[in-house]
């Protein structure tokens, strides 16, 4: 028998769980239940505190039994795949039940935890895992390249020196364009190393400028379309490598749709703000969230497990560095991005945290 005693709840550390918790007292009633509860079960606390425990069994379709054994024995509970009905759709989710006394009563704790957000977390850390593995790996072949590059040059520049033939420095020329074209292809494969002096900016005045930039060259069989969130508040950025993310990700839309020749081609920026979303294994409680939305014909299955990777590209002339690079620009903000795709849409979705 395992009972936690506590003279005062921890509240505030459940305030920014991303795993619902509910608090219910021996008798039935619900005294607590954290932002991630109310995502998951989709009604506020106030609703949920005004129902007792057999209310909340009968309208989620569960079996209350779970809980009240932990009352009786007084042993934490465990159960993998809990079905419940949320609005008539059933969602499985793993229950821990733990016995709880507080002010000498009785009550338990409840963590419900969906197992999809669990599989997505683990795929999530997955594909983060071996992203930062190959960015790793071209990062360490770049400078193996980068270093015999300036030795060429260099090498290059004191023979055009020794030479008397105009001729022949045609050829030593040659050789320094190339280094050069090589070494600049080696930074971007490096990537930015350092994310520069923050302030506190507006991400709507990065995005503008996204949009004014691809908006010169747009075919016009393709149309922009924004829609911002004007509430978002300002928060510290550097609002230059957001926009380069920005735009290495809208540049990728305009090519695909181009590429494929979309009928009514269409791409969407829209922003809002987001509550409680969980970044690096750490919940935030307000982000800024961009979306980036066309209706092209989606990412090839072939490429989407290694979308992220330097050097992965669809496209016969593309350097697959764009969305590399965008990652880290969004990551060095301690941010989020993912996407979703299919045979008639591709979403890009970013988070970002906003500390006020």
């Amino acid at each position: 028998m395992l009972t936690t005693q506590l003279t005062q709840l921890p509240f505030a550390l459940l305030e920014e769980a991303q795993t619902a918790f509910l608090v219910i007292t021996h008798n039935g009633e619900i005294i607590y239940a954290n932002p991630a509860c109310e995502l998951l079960l989709l009604q506020s606390t106030q609703r949920l505190k005004a129902q007792t425990l057999a209310q909340l069994a009968e309208q989620f379709h569960f079996d209350k039994r779970y809980i009240e054994k932990v009352f009786k024995t007084h042993n934490a509970f465990t159960q993998s795949e809990v079905s419940l009905l949320i609005e008539g759709r059933p969602l499985l989710l793993n229950l821990s039940v733990s016995p709880l006394l507080f002010n000498e009563q009785a009550h338990v704790l409840i963590e419900m935890q969906g197992i999809s957000q669990q599989r997505k977390s683990r795929q999530v850390y997955y594909q983060q895992h071996q992203q930062q593995v190959a960015q790793d790996l071209m990062r360490s072949l770049a400078h193996e390249i980068k270093n015999p590059l300036g030795g060429l040059r260099g090498a290059a520049q004191l023979l055009e020196a020794e030479l008397g033939s105009e001729d022949l420095k045609e050829f030593t020329q040659i050789i320094i364009q190339q280094a050069d074209r090589l070494s600049a292809l080696v930074d971007r494969l490096l990537g930015p190393t350092a994310i520069g002096t923050r302030k506190r900016d507006n991400i709507h005045v990065a995005l503008e400028q996204v949009r004014k930039l691809v908006q010169i060259d747009l075919p016009d069989s393709i149309h922009l379309h924004v829609d911002y969130d004007p509430s978002i508040p300002d928060f510290e950025m550097q609002s230059d490598q957001l926009q380069q993310a920005f735009l290495n990700i809208v540049q990728n839309a305009v090519q695909a749709l181009s590429s494929a020749n979309t009928q009514n081609a269409k791409i969407t920026i829209r922003t809002r703000s987001a509550h409680q979303i969980t970044i690096n294994g750490r919940p935030q409680r307000l982000v800024a969230e961009i979306k980036i939305t066309d209706n092209g014909p989606g990412i090839s299955k072939h490429l989407q497990d290694t979308l992220f990777f330097p050097m992965v590209t669809g496209r016969e002339k593309g350097t697959g560095l764009g969305l590399s690079i965008a990652q880290t620009l969004i990551k060095q903000h301690h941010g989020r991005i993912e996407y979703q795709s299919c045979s008639t849409q591709t979403e890009f979705l970013i988070y970002l945290p906003i500390i006020l």
